[in-house]
């Protein structure tokens, strides 16, 4: 048997893997003991995936994303749908009615309306963003997506 304070001290990654014990509801254990990856893990802590990134649009072009953080499962694409008004379109089904919420803000006003952007779950698949009817008004703005379990 291995003394666990003899192995090194390190930096998890998401990819990691945990052991574990599943507990089946059947009455019989059969091979219990199972692999969990720390992301994995994280999530059931957290409760909810999310997409994180930094957004900025300048005049008719479409926002570009810097994305920080998706665990989604899922690819995001970004449009200008007229003056002010953008979408967010998953690949999939995923912005589930009553368990999605979205956190954002302007960052560097340079088009200096100073509306914060507003959001409206438009579909399973689109949040639509709203500011004003103003290009340009986003710049290194935080955008979070977050859906719940």
């Amino acid at each position: 048997m291995a003394i666990i304070s003899s192995y090194p001290v390190v930096q998890p990654s998401a990819g990691d893997y945990l052991v574990g014990t599943k507990v089946e509801n059947t009455g019989v254990q059969v091979n219990p003991t199972k692999n969990f990856t720390v992301e994995a893990v994280g999530d059931l802590i957290l409760g909810y995936k999310s997409y994180v990134a930094l957004i900025s649009q300048a005049g008719g072009a479409d926002p570009t994303a810097i994305v920080l953080h998706n665990n989604t499962g899922v690819t995001f694409t970004w449009a200008r749908t007229g003056g002010g008004i953008y979408t967010l379109t998953a690949s999939g089904n995923i912005f589930t009615a009553g368990k999605t919420i979205v956190f954002n803000n302007n960052g560097i006003d340079i088009a200096g309306g100073n509306t914060p952007p507003q959001w409206q779950r438009t579909s399973d698949t689109v949040i639509t963003v709203l500011t004003g009817g103003i290009d340009t008004a986003i710049d290194n703005g935080a955008f979070e997506v977050r859906i719940y379990s």
